[in-house]
């Protein structure tokens, strides 16, 4: 049997035991071991699965997930998160909405520190969602608001989602997290711009609003943004000035957010504890998942899977951005039935080496991938924010609510995606200066 027929036989078993249920790492891994063994012997195998765990534990690459969580976990649990939404919605109170409004603005100020899209929906339900009960906007609009506005985190820097991409392709981390800021920007401004336009088309989204804050009020709120925007300077700031490197940073990062509670008088033993609890709780199940990419990747490399396939590709004669649009429309039908991490892991190995090869800036397909990401994070049935919202939200929004509710919010999604593919020089132009 060929290698190639070896590689197809074990994509089309991993899919078989994803199928009946069985962890996706687990399934990556067994794939893998199977298809080493057939391809290059029971030596190769022993020793891939010898040495790929200790490799990627010790990764100094690696490292910055870990630091990354433990920021974000640490800047939620302290209450600072919750002060910037309160001045977010001091100055938008005004505007019909407002609370959407305030929602993606704290949302993406908290992705600047925060690199897990699930710590961001769940903190939000529990800031936002009430408030917006409260005064009597649309339950299934409030928690798809919030839902989409915690994929923030995906995009703007530090994101889990991006260090993970650069590990599974070798491509800069630290180039990938910033060419991820003027999207991330982008995205909340089309959130805002579309919030505005839904409001007069929906009316019953949010009521007429005659809440008000005194000039002064709203300028003294200004003061709680300065630990967010601390612990996000010294992490972009730091990585932008070539102070620190990307893994690097996300230690500078927690230490930041720690230093930050201490000096506002919110350190606790319980914050300090539960956010390392949380931090290590998430980091070893990424790690699973990673080690099943890596030896799945290492099948496909070994079995010319890729190079195959690639050369397949280019005897179709297809111009290239129609082999792109067909890969983006595979991403958003996987989206639907599949959570995001796993996703990116399993696929990003075949799809990356094709992409580069047809010609295009791997930075700036790393950040199609993450948009895409973000997409799936909010799209029914299987969006992951979509079941933290109805899970955090303890039956003020049933799961038929937050799927409703989220899908203006996937097509201003699906408008951000547009702008990105037709226009690179969006993602591209901020990694280009800082290479200067």
């Amino acid at each position: 049997m060929d290698p190639f027929t070896i590689a197809c036989l074990c994509i089309g078993g991993m899919l078989l035991m994803m199928a009946i249920g069985l962890p996706v790492a687990v399934a990556m891994i067994t794939a893998s071991a199977v298809g080493m063994y057939v391809t290059a012997g029971l030596g190769f195998t022993l020793t891939t699965f010898r040495t790929l765990p200790f490799a990627t534990a010790s990764s100094y690459t690696f490292s910055a997930v870990p630091m990354f969580v433990a920021m974000g976990v640490i800047a939620g649990s302290s209450g600072i998160v919750a002060d910037v939404y309160r001045s977010a919605d001091m100055w938008l109170a005004r505007v019909r909405g407002g609370l959407y409004m305030a929602t993606t603005c704290a949302s993406a100020a908290f992705g600047a520190v925060n690199g897990s899209t699930i710590v961001g929906a769940a903190l939000f339900t529990r800031i936002a969602l009430p408030e917006m009960i409260k005064l009597g906007y649309n339950r299934a609009a409030s928690a798809g608001c919030i839902a989409a506005a915690g994929t923030f985190a995906a995009m703007i820097p530090p994101s889990i989602t991006m260090v993970l991409y650069g590990v599974l392709t070798n491509e800069s981390i630290g180039q990938i997290l910033i060419a991820g800021i003027v999207p991330g920007i982008l995205t909340a401004l089309v959130y805002i711009v579309g919030i505005a336009i839904f409001v007069r088309i929906w009316p019953d989204w949010a009521p007429p609003t005659e809440r008000h804050f005194p000039l002064k009020m709203r300028i003294a709120s200004l003061k709680s943004v300065w630990p967010i925007a601390f612990i996000a300077l010294i992490v972009v700031g730091g990585i932008y000035s070539g102070l620190v490197s990307p893994s690097a940073a996300g230690a500078v990062g927690a230490v930041g957010a720690i230093v930050v509670i201490m000096v506002t008088g919110r350190m606790n033993r319980h914050t300090i504890t539960s956010s390392m609890s949380e931090a290590a709780t998430t980091t070893a199940v990424m790690f699973f998942i990673v080690i099943g990419g890596l030896a799945f990747s290492r099948l496909l490399l070994v079995t010319g899977f890729i190079g195959d396939t690639l050369g397949v590709i280019q005897d179709l004669g297809l111009p290239a951005w129609v082999l792109l649009m067909a890969l983006v429309a595979l991403y958003i039908v996987l989206g639907m039935l599949m959570d995001p991490i796993s996703m990116m892991v399993m696929t990003v190995p075949v799809v990356h080496p094709i992409v580069t090869g047809l010609g295009y800036d791997p930075i700036w397909f790393a950040i199609i991938m993450v948009k895409l990401i973000e997409l799936s994070c909010i799209t029914p049935p299987v969006g992951l924010n979509l079941f933290v919202v109805a899970g955090a939200g303890k039956g003020k929004v049933t799961t038929r609510q937050v799927y409703t509710g989220a899908i203006p919010f996937v097509f201003l999604e699906l408008i951000t995606l547009g702008l990105l593919l037709a226009y690179p020089e969006i993602t591209l132009w901020l990694p280009t200066v800082m290479m200067r």
